[in-house]
């Protein structure tokens, strides 16, 4: 949620850096914000000057009394006030509600090294590792995981649906494999907390990521309890220290966790379907830290370098992108994507999103931090990054390592997980 006193100290200023986003309806709720929260002081002010008048009444009338002189015109005027304060407090608790529900969909501010413009916008900042070239035209994901017999995406869709892979023999070791060696690094060699979170959230949960009001078509809902399936372990993990006041001296906070993620993802049908490129549930090791203010442009860097030891350790080619306002999702100040190369589908997949949320997570859960003894407690802010995604870094570690024969080389840091060096195909 951003500060509405930062609008209210300079509107021209926040509605400048939401038109970066290019996002029309953004800029119509921010105008909504700051005509609520005029209307809201106007309203507060009037109220104070009906309490400070009738303080004065109030004395007034206790004079009249003791010197046994009539009040019936004070008393009558203190009634009437009495009313009208009732209804401005009415009107105050009406007008709070609609100032709540317009902030919740205002996304956040872009910090000033974000590029402008649309995805077309998006800037490479760096790149890793060589792509390798074949001397054989190189297969898709989903023909090697086929013969290799790792995946069986027409069983998974009579399971469920499209979008719900099946992973079966090696398959399933692999996915195994890639938790526990994700895991290992971030928590060993990174210093993250592990945390098994639930994979049900309620709406206050989603509401303080920033998933809801937003993007609830985008969920899955257990209609009895309404309860959601995570779309992402960020939402659990940020939110176990919602309404809470931190100790300075234990950020900052950082937690891993590995889980599966669930997003129907309203309007993608019909791109990019086939195999495992978009898919509907997928499992994922995240990254969650929560940190000082001061720290957060630093802890950014780290926490997608964290993400870039885990590819590098799989020796993925991969390029790091700087993505632009107007790719940049809605509760996220500033976003770094690591897409990997792909040659079998010929494209950079998005393996991992690193964000920083600043305060705006924050706000919304209310996680703050006293930065000393006694001090006055402050929003932290939280950031977060894929460490990384499943299925399409399982799609680059097949279309990456296959071989002229079929077979296909697993990275040396994968092989004690895995158990073997290659995946062979059976006859």
């Amino acid at each position: 949620m951003i500060d509405v006193r930062r609008v209210r100290q300079d509107p021209d200023a926040a509605r400048a850096a939401l038109a970066r986003r290019l996002d029309r309806g953004a800029l119509d709720q921010l105008g909504q914000v700051i005509a609520l929260d005029r209307r809201r002081r106007e309203v507060v002010g009037r109220v104070e000057q009906l309490q400070a008048a009738r303080n004065v009444q109030s004395d007034e009338v206790a004079r009249r009394k003791k010197a046994r002189e009539k009040a019936d015109d004070l008393l009558l005027e203190l009634k009437a006030s009495a009313e009208l304060v009732r209804e401005l407090e009415s009107d105050l608790k009406d007008v709070e509600a609609l100032l709540d529900e317009h902030l919740l969909n205002v996304p956040n501010f872009l910090l000033p090294e974000v590029p402008d413009g649309e995805a077309a916008a998006n800037r490479v900042a760096r790149t890793w590792g060589t792509p390798r070239e074949f001397d054989f035209a190189p297969r898709s994901h989903w023909d090697l995981g086929t013969s290799l017999r790792l995946l069986d995406l027409p069983r998974g869709a009579k399971v469920t649906g499209s979008g719900f892979p099946l992973f079966v023999g090696m398959g399933a070791r692999l996915v195994r494999a890639l938790a526990n060696f994700l895991l290992d690094i971030h928590t060993r060699d990174h210093g993250y907390l592990e945390v098994q979170p639930p994979y049900l959230v309620n709406r206050a949960s989603l509401t303080a990521s920033g998933q809801l009001p937003k993007f609830e078509d985008d969920l899955y809902r257990t209609v009895g309890d309404d309860l959601f399936l995570i779309p992402t372990a960020e939402v659990p993990v940020t939110n176990i220290h919602r309404d809470e006041i931190l100790d300075a001296a234990d950020l900052p906070i950082a937690m891993v966790s590995y889980t599966p993620c669930f997003r129907r993802e309203a309007g993608a049908h019909g791109k990019d379907t086939r195999g495992l490129i978009r898919v509907h549930q997928f499992d994922k090791v995240e990254l969650v830290r929560i940190v000082r203010p001061e720290q957060s442009e630093a802890e950014h860097a780290l926490i997608t370098s964290h993400a870039e030891t885990a590819l590098q350790l799989l020796d993925l080619p991969y390029r790091v992108l700087e993505l632009a306002a107007g790719d940049t999702g809605f509760h996220s100040a500033r976003t770094i994507d690591l897409e990997v190369w792909a040659p079998g589908v010929g494209a950079w997949l998005e393996v991992s999103s690193s964000s920083t949320f600043t305060d705006f997570q924050a706000r919304r859960a209310n996680i703050r931090f006293r930065p000393a003894p006694n001090a006055k407690p402050e929003f932290v802010h939280t950031l977060n990054a894929s460490g990384v995604a499943f299925p399409r870094t399982i799609v680059a570690l097949l279309e990456n390592g296959q071989q002229a024969d079929g077979s296909v080389i697993l990275p040396e840091a994968l092989v004690p997980y895995v158990g073997t060096d290659r995946l062979i195909p059976r006859t």
